[in-house]
């Protein structure tokens, strides 16, 4: 047998409250959303008397921050606040009608004729248990269901979220309120559909947001502005009762990178705003999209990439990686800073269609910034790393020691040091980088090699064939072109202390 609650609810409208009707009591609404949070200004014309009064904002988010909610207006002044989020539904009637009396209408199994009687809500819990007449019964919904007819609506039952605000008010009359809070519950993220054509090294691109609601209320006709970043919330940690900063730093941008004409505005330091044109309506449990790029002939091209740590080898080639390469500057063709999103991207096959090769994730891009998005392995582009030699060297090649000092474990005493001295290992290694084109073109392959350790301290490069470039202290790369059907080999001799 299953307890469950009846699927059929009645109110006596003798008793009840009025239908409150499928009309929103919101106003004119702007919604700035982030990745997983929003800021909602509702301003709602509003009559007040000249006096100390309650008012209720119905159809708030279900989902507010309460301790966020600010209310401005003119001749108005905050005397308290209170969010109802005890919602209207039929397990909560049923638990507010604990220790009340309820009517039952069931069907006779002989005569098949509705029956009512009165029935006391003893408990709910896991189930309702309720006395009738001198029986303790369970309520059920089977063969057989039951309706309830509740006599009335618990008056702390509200049928939608609703915000009361009791203000002092120093005049009469209708005046606009602006309420702003935040929510959870409504967040965004982008998706991009590229199309490139490598003859023409040119990309188109399309941007789709996909709006989310889960906050538990429909938003009508509000103005959206999307925020690319991520803010710093307050976290408490549940181990040591302190409160952490949780969230990164995202798009470091110049001021000067934007200007009139740019859809992306700057906001703070690290912060892009993308305002929507046009209003809509954000229901709740709704996936809603929205295009927001259409870009054509975007400058792009397909490169090659390879990663390596230190001292990898392999036994065979390695399929470098199908990159594309773009800007987001005007003379691209582009001139639009980018949200983070996932980019799928398609070229056309030598009958013209399009073909799907790949996706990958950007991260939050300002204008002007290069974009690199992997697609594929590349089948006919290959790498294949191998140490040919490894031999230890003598500290006449290196320092032969270093020197550090030793502190007193007692950070009170006298601050005492002693002198020693550790013997390094120092070693010459050969690695050989054979890069191999199967295609009939002539590619070019960017090499990167992590896990250095600190440029010039640990490892130094003796000699290599082709000039790389350092990129901090633990990378270097090397631009390797190898021709049509042909092979280019990178031959790096180090130093290092490891």
């Amino acid at each position: 047998m299953r307890l469950l609650l009846p699927s059929l609810l009645f109110i006596s409208p003798a008793f009840g409250q009025a239908n409150p009707g499928t009309q929103s009591a919101q106003g004119r609404l702007d919604l700035t959303i982030y990745a997983d949070l929003a800021l909602v200004e509702d301003v709602r014309e509003v009559n007040l008397p000249k006096a100390t009064v309650r008012h209720e904002f119905a159809d708030v988010s279900a989902a507010i921050l309460p301790e966020t909610v600010s209310l401005t207006g003119a001749a108005i002044e905050i005397v308290e606040q209170n969010f109802d989020f005890d919602l209207l539904s039929p397990a909560k009637l049923m638990q507010k009608a604990e220790g009340r009396e309820i009517t039952l209408i069931r069907k006779d199994p002989l005569t098949d004729k509705p029956t009512e009687e009165r029935a006391k809500v003893l408990a709910v819990n896991g189930g309702v248990v309720m006395q009738v007449g001198s029986k303790v019964e369970i309520l059920r919904d089977d063969d057989s269901p039951t309706r309830v007819i509740f006599d009335e609506i618990p008056s702390n039952l509200l049928a939608r979220p609703t915000l009361s605000v009791t203000v002092d008010s120093s005049q009469n009359g209708t005046r606009p309120l602006t309420l702003s809070y935040l929510s959870k519950g409504l967040g965004w993220k982008a998706d991009y559909v590229g199309l490139f054509d490598e003859q023409k090294g040119s990309l188109d691109l399309q941007g789709w947001v996909t709006l989310t609601n889960n906050s538990g209320t429909t938003f009508r006709d509000a103005r959206l502005t999307l925020v690319a970043g991520e803010v710093l919330h307050m976290q408490k940690d549940s181990r040591d009762g302190q409160f952490k900063i949780a969230g990164s730093n995202t798009v470091s941008t110049r001021n000067d990178d934007y200007d009139e004409g740019d859809k992306a505005k700057k906001l703070g330091g690290d912060l892009l705003l993308y305002p929507l044109e046009g209003r809509t309506t954000v229901a709740t449990n709704q996936k809603k999209q929205i295009g927001f790029l259409d870009i054509s002939a975007v400058q792009a091209e397909r490169v090659y990439e390879f990663y390596c740590r230190w001292a990898c080898e392999t036994a065979e080639p390695v399929s470098a990686i199908s990159v594309l390469k773009f800007n987001t500057g005007k003379d691209d063709g582009l001139g639009a800073a980018l949200p983070a999103g996932v980019a799928r991207i398609y070229m056309r096959d030598s009958a013209g269609k399009a073909r799907f090769v790949g996706e990958s994730k950007i991260d939050h891009v300002a204008k002007g910034q290069d974009v690199s998005l992997a697609t594929s392995f590349a089948f006919d582009v290959k790498v294949r790393p191998t140490i040919e030699k490894r031999e230890r060297i003598s500290s006449d090649e290196w320092i032969g020691s270093t020197r550090y000092r030793i502190f007193g474990a007692d950070k009170d005493a006298a601050a005492t040091t002693a002198m020693a001295e550790k013997n390094k290992e120092y070693w010459r290694t050969q690695m050989r980088f054979t890069v191999t084109n199967a295609r009939s073109q002539p590619v070019s392959v960017d090499l990167r090699q992590f896990g250095l350790r600190g440029w010039n301290e640990q490892t130094r490069i003796l000699s290599e064939t082709v000039e790389g470039r350092q990129n901090g202290s633990d990378e270097r790369t090397w631009l390797i072109k190898v021709p049509a059907n042909g092979r280019t080999d990178l031959v790096v001799t180090y130093l290092s202390a490891f």
